[in-house]
């Protein structure tokens, strides 16, 4: 048995519960194979590419256009190749309840049993990015393996809005599309800041008084702020930024940090009426902590909630289409709406 006395470095819990962690190295995950090591190693790749071309970090507006800019022009655009070519689909550009959308759908078209059911789609980006090529990075699988339509929404984002102009325009798309769709027959969905937005969207779409989607998808955000909880303090190991609590986001800095439409876990009264609900999230995901807090609480009030975890793997790793992991979160993510929306065939 060894003791500090042996030149190893221990972890101290102080009075408070404040655990004094030292530096250590962290390993990739033992549990990662070969492939699933070079399709990591390609994506650290893209973010390293990103921190040398030397886009201002921080979260002035200055800062935010300039990353957002260079999101749009050399980031997302090599990544939609990759998909447009495994996946088949098309894309058309439209306007709904005078928010801009992108409409994907298969090319060989909807499979019969998705022909009177959609999906929204609310893309990551942290309040800040991932407009029109974020969303449709993660509604081209979809639409392709699902073989339905998928409608992902360009909300309004800071540093030129502010709490609640997402869930105005995610709230203002539904209202329009319940005229051709039965509310059950809708499902949303969204990634990160997507998956805290869709959990807005139901809060606001109870508080209205508008029928609730049949299913919902959180993928690595869910009811709360993604810096909550354990995983939130290892943010600067894992994404490489420092903790930051919801007042200092830009998209946030005027919300009360427990209303409940901006942070539905804030409420047992809005989770207890969430429709059925999968979240998905990673070991090294800084908003694990927010996905497991929220799952355990909907499953403690009684809504069916599905939670999926992947080892080793980080924050919306799904992005790297070369990861055997990101098809397997698209599959199952389509196999949870296609048990939980209602059809045609099932009513």
């Amino acid at each position: 048995m060894q003791s500090e006395s042996d030149g190893v470095q221990r972890s101290k819990a102080t009075d408070e519960g404040l655990i004094q962690v030292p530096s250590f190295n962290l390993p990739i995950s033992s549990f990662l194979d070969h492939q699933m090591r070079s399709a990591l190693s390609h994506w650290r790749t893209r973010l390293e590419e990103w921190r040398k071309a030397g886009v201002p970090s921080g979260d002035s507006p200055e800062a935010i256009l300039a990353q957002r800019e260079y999101a749009e022009r050399s980031f997302y655009p090599p990544l939609l190749t990759r998909y447009r070519a495994q996946y088949d689909v098309r894309i058309h550009l439209e306007e709904i309840a005078d928010v801009p959308t992108a409409v994907i759908a298969p090319t060989h078209g909807l499979a019969s049993e998705n022909r009177d059911r959609v999906l929204i789609n609310l893309h990551g980006g942290g309040f800040v990015g991932g407009a029109r090529y974020g969303g449709q990075l993660e509604s081209i699988p979809m639409a392709s393996l699902a073989g339905i339509k998928v409608i992902s929404i360009d909300y309004r984002l800071a540093p030129e809005h502010e709490f609640p102009a997402a869930t105005e325009d995610v709230v203002a798309v539904y209202r329009d599309l319940l005229n051709h769709y039965p509310a059950t027959c809708i499902g949303i969905y969204g990634c990160s800041a997507g998956g805290l937005l869709t959990a807005q969207a139901v809060a606001c779409l109870q508080k209205v008084g508008l029928p609730l989607p049949g299913a919902i998808g959180m993928l690595f955000g869910a009811g709360s702020f993604w810096t909550e909880g354990d995983t939130g303090a290892f943010r600067p190991l894992f994404a490489g930024a420092p903790l930051e609590g919801s007042r200092e986001h830009p998209y946030f800095r005027n919300t009360d940090p427990n209303d409940p439409l901006a942070f539905p876990l804030r409420s047992a009264d809005v989770l207890g009426r969430f429709p059925p609900s999968l979240l998905v999230s990673a070991t090294r995901d800084h908003a694990l902590s927010s996905v497991v807090q929220t799952h355990s609480s909907l499953i403690r009030l009684g809504v069916e909630a599905r939670l999926h975890v992947w080892e080793g793997l980080g924050h919306a790793f799904f992005f790297e289409p070369d990861l055997p992991q990101s098809r397997e979160v698209y599959e199952i993510a389509t196999r949870f709406f296609a048990g939980h929306l209602a059809s045609s065939t099932r009513k």
